[in-house]
């Protein structure tokens, strides 16, 4: 599968079913595949300019502040700019829902984070302590969530149902390009962060070229918003903070997608977030296979991106085919869980490489199918951007609490065996809750 094998040219994006043009209308015409293209450039320079530093770049530094207390300010960077990025999220989802700017709802925002996150990093090169450094990683995650949040919602905004799993797979692609490239640019900098930072945010800026020329991003037209009025003000505000409550009972398969989510994604940060350690302290990489753990990064990943890139492809293509969403889910679930397992009890680099692969197998599939199953249960089609976001906090949550679980497990409560173990068990209850969608087969 390529973006060549999308359907060519077609009419109008804006022109939908019964001839309606607007924004919030569902689509049913095909993508170009140069849109989809935009799309996965955006999702390789966020992902590029967010799992750098993530993956090598922050314990690097963290390192560079107190080399004996690195976990513990990894675990604080990390979780301070996960919290905000649960806020960020829905939140910049739901203002590009209500943008009336003539380039679109989601194009301004895309921009602007891409703008705010590149000079976050480039201002996080030249850090001087500890709390800076976790101000501006912070603002990073800001920035990136800006783009996340509106480059997700452009995929309902735009693609139709038949379609969702085919666009998912290509999106986690670029996911996943995006993270390799993040681990290349860390080993080629050879433990320069400060010069990581620099080609991170550079990335991050390149990668947004292409969707910001060719993004077909359909205008809100104003009368869609309530007319302003200082009560009107008041009461939108109350009404706009009390919109982030999707109500469970109203919508018992969102909130079933949210949690599914959650689960897998702690799990998958859990056994992600101290890879460099793990290869350092726990399979002592450099010692027994001359490899620097640095690079040994860059090998599981590069092992890991072509694994999610052609589970993914595969994986969201053939949803598509089936019709179906939840077995796929919970296979891939189970696959992430195995893959935790592996390490837990082959912390060997032989068992380092096995498990990136099985977690690769995995963690591709679940990416496409589990985005295109969550399109087809969010609540209403004028708060696309904001039900994201609010989904996208499954996403964010993770890395606050990740590392809250983890940091106990490798310090005191037999390390990297037991944290893998934990990581397994918590993805398998994600796989479970995926039964309890109704509405999508």
């Amino acid at each position: 599968m390529s973006l060549s094998d999308l359907p060519g040219p077609v009419p109008d994006p804006a022109i939908v079913r019964g001839g309606t043009t607007t924004a919030l209308a569902e689509p049913v015409l095909p993508v170009r595949p140069i849109w989809v293209s935009g799309v996965v450039l955006v999702n390789l320079g966020i992902n590029a300019a967010f799992f750098g530093p993530l993956q090598v770049l922050l314990g690097q530094q963290a390192a560079h502040f107190d080399d004996g207390q690195k976990e513990a300010i990894l675990a604080l960077v990390t979780g301070c700019g996960a919290a905000v990025s649960m806020v960020a999220n829905p939140l910049f989802g739901a203002f590009s829902d209500r943008t009336t700017s003539r380039f679109g709802r989601r194009v301004p925002w895309v921009l602007m984070g891409a703008i705010l996150g590149a000079a976050a990093l480039v201002a996080l090169a030249g850090a001087p302590n500890v709390a800076v450094m976790t101000v501006l990683w912070c603002l990073v995650q800001a920035g990136a969530n800006a783009m996340y949040a509106a480059i997700t919602a452009a995929v309902p905004d735009r693609v139709p149902v038949p379609q969702r799993g085919t666009v998912g797979g290509l999106a986690a692609m670029g996911q996943t390009v995006g993270i390799l490239v993040g681990a290349v640019i860390a080993a080629v900098v050879a433990g320069n962060f400060a010069a990581g930072y620099w080609v991170c945010a550079a990335a991050l800026l390149a990668g947004v070229v292409l969707y910001l020329f060719k993004s077909d991003d359909q205008p809100l037209p104003p009368r869609e918003r309530t007319p302003f009025t200082w009560v009107g003000l008041l009461l939108g505000v109350i009404e706009f903070v009390q919109g982030f409550w999707v109500s469970p009972k109203r919508y018992p398969d969102f909130a079933w997608a949210w949690l599914t989510r959650l689960l897998v994604s702690t799990g998958n940060h859990m056994v992600t977030l101290y890879l460099l350690f793990f290869l350092s302290d726990a399979v002592h990489l450099e010692e027994t296979e001359g490899i620097k753990p640095e690079f040994g990064v860059l090998i599981l990943t590069g092992l890991y991106a072509v694994t999610v890139i052609i589970t993914s492809v595969l994986g969201g293509r053939l949803s598509d085919r089936m019709g179906k969403r939840k077995p796929l889910v919970i296979a891939s679930s189970v696959i992430i869980a195995v893959a935790s397992l592996i390490l837990a009890f082959a912390p060997t680099w032989i068992g380092g490489l096995a498990g990136a692969l099985v977690l690769g197998i995995g963690f591709g599939a679940y990416l496409a199918v589990d985005f295109a199953l969550i399109t087809q249960v969010l609540p209403t089609a004028l708060d696309r951007g904001r039900d994201l976001g609010i989904i996208n906090i499954a996403n964010s949550l993770p890395q606050v609490v990740a590392p809250l679980i983890a940091f106990p497990f490798v310090a005191y409560w037999g390390g990297y065996v037991s944290l893998y173990v934990a990581a397994a068990v918590i993805g398998l209850l994600g796989a479970v809750f995926v039964v309890k969608i109704k509405s999508v087969d």
